[in-house]
């Protein structure tokens, strides 16, 4: 019995011991967890302090800058409406049968009038301290432009027709015109250009670049909205190809990838603003790729044919081929025997 009870006594020492050791390092824990805790707190108000500091010198940063902008995204989707307007049943999600295209049209309509007079009011109204509304006098400038831009849709798809007409004469691989509209490059950018364009003629900023840039992240055509492009242009693989604000581009004129039509100089900045610093091609001029014609007073005449990989910074008289002189070339056998 004496055994038992000693041997029972010495368990419940063990076990009391082992109680309080578990005790002891479950306070280590503890006292270790609040530390840390404590510690992630402090870090988190000094971060919360560090952002509020953050914040205010970014926005301390906004003075200035305009808070009523043109929204680019609503700039796409419109574009997307009038190239259903412009190429019909080429872009919608479902057919419109015949006796529905009144209705169809209509409705693009209506809808393409109140996007755009929306977004015409923001752009006239983006360097001004105007926030969150369009005023009166905008409100009724914008109206009016948004219904001189829909008059001008049926001109527009007549001369985007020549367009479409002219890359199918000046391109074998081309098809149909079908596979223009709904493929080529060229007629992408041509028609975004053209749409651009007649905007940037009534008036309306930022827009029509924030069109034609979308164009040019597509298509990798450069076309500035405030050239002068005439009927039946054609714009053959287009890649690199750049034109400026002032050039003047007559009739069926063709151009092929790599061309640029560009200044002499910008070293002038903005005190060249409004001058003729690109160059002139009359009705009929060809220009084959990489190619590069510079300077305002530049003029290529009708029916001229400039090649591949020149560089013209001087008139070029009608009825003219300029081409560079082919280099020599100098021709081995890979494993040629020696002799």
């Amino acid at each position: 019995m004496l055994h038992a009870a000693h041997r029972a006594a010495i368990a419940g020492k063990r076990a009391g011991a082992e109680a309080r050791r578990y005790e002891n390092i479950l306070s280590v824990c503890l006292i270790i967890t609040t530390v840390f805790l404590e510690d992630i707190i402090m870090q988190q108000d000094n971060n919360h302090e560090n952002l509020e500091s953050l914040v205010r010198a970014v926005v301390g940063g906004y003075s200035g800058q305009p808070s009523y902008l043109p929204n680019k995204d609503a700039i796409i989707e419109i574009l997307g409406i009038i190239r259903k307007l412009l190429f019909p049943g080429y872009f919608e999600n479902q057919s419109t049968e015949l006796t529905d295209l009144y209705f169809y049209v209509g409705s693009l309509m209506m809808e393409l009038g109140n996007r755009l007079e929306k977004e015409i009011c923001r752009a006239l109204q983006h360097d001004t301290s105007v926030t969150g509304t369009c005023d009166e006098d905008a409100a009724l400038i914008s109206a009016r432009i948004a219904y001189d831009f829909l008059n001008r849709i049926p001109a527009l798809r007549e001369i985007l027709l020549t367009d479409v007409e002219a890359t199918l004469d000046g391109d074998p691989a081309a098809r149909s015109t079908h596979e223009i509209i709904f493929s080529y490059p060229g007629i992408l950018a041509i028609s975004i250009y053209r749409v651009a364009h007649e905007l940037h003629l009534l008036g309306v900023p930022l827009i029509p670049r924030i069109m034609t840039e979308h164009a040019h992240s597509i298509t990798g055509i450069d076309i500035h909205p405030g050239a002068e492009i005439g009927h039946h242009f054609f714009i053959d693989h287009g890649t690199g190809v750049v034109i400026g604000e002032t050039t003047q581009i007559g009739n069926g004129v063709k151009i092929y990838q790599g061309v640029t039509l560009g200044a002499l100089s910008t070293k002038g900045g903005q005190s060249l603003q409004g001058k003729k610093r690109h160059p002139t091609l009359e009705d009929d001029v060809t220009v084959y790729s990489s190619t590069s014609i510079l300077g305002g007073q530049t003029v290529i005449g009708r029916g001229a044919v400039i090649g591949s990989n020149a560089f013209i910074t001087k008139s070029v008289a009608a009825e003219t081929r300029v081409s560079i002189k082919i280099p020599d070339l100098d021709y081995k056998a890979l494993h040629a025997k020696e002799q």
